[in-house]
């Protein structure tokens, strides 16, 4: 196995799985395969994490006991175990949950951008998830001057973008059940789980 650093790093001798994901050294980045080659991220910054427990605890609350909302779940994408991602967060049934990854498509999936990861969330990962069949997609900017949402739906083989909301504005939803947010109180300092509902 070649390392290039964060980026692909390439196999000489066979593709990689999931079972080789075990036996990488943690060496605080995320780990996600495509098509058998390891494909490091660094590590988040605050404001990224910040963004993914906010989300992750207010979707919690609101989610019926029937759907599991998940921050970073291991996600493979294929038969042969060579393309795995992991999104910020997601949302399954409950009784599609697996061990050790899911294997099956997500009710919704979200990725905050990061500055390495613009064209992966916004192209890459569209047409991955799209392609795996996972309903609901959003995308999440983490400019902390004004934050957005975009979300798209999977319609016909692809996704179609349904909504696009920044700053104050009040971001609403059915998908995958009655969701109301702010984008501001992703980011913001203060009361958050006070008004991040738009209340």
């Amino acid at each position: 196995m070649v390392a290039m650093g964060y980026g692909h790093v390439e196999s000489r001798h066979r593709p990689l799985t999931v079972d080789d994901l075990r036996t990488m050294p943690d060496a605080g980045g995320r780990y996600e395969l495509v098509d058998g080659r390891l494909d490091m991220s660094p590590a988040p910054v605050a404001i990224h994490t910040l963004i993914e427990s906010r989300l992750t605890i207010h979707l919690g609350g609101l989610a019926p006991e029937e759907q599991i909302v998940f921050s970073c779940p291991g996600i493979t994408l294929n038969a042969d175990r060579t393309h795995h991602r992991i999104p910020d967060v997601a949302i399954i049934r409950a009784d599609e949950f697996e061990q050790p990854y899911l294997t099956r498509p997500p009710l919704l999936v979200v990725e905050v951008v990061s500055p390495e990861s613009v064209f992966r969330d916004h192209h890459t990962k569209r047409v991955e998830y799209a392609r795996f069949g996972v309903e609901s997609y959003w995308i999440v900017s983490p400019d902390p001057e004004k934050p957005g949402i975009v979300e798209l739906r999977l319609e016909d083989g692809g996704y179609r973008e349904v909504a696009q909301v920044f700053g104050t504005d009040v971001f609403e939803t059915e998908v995958p059940f009655p969701i109301r947010l702010v984008p501001h109180w992703l980011v913001a300092m203060g009361p958050w789980r006070k008004h991040i509902a738009g209340e």
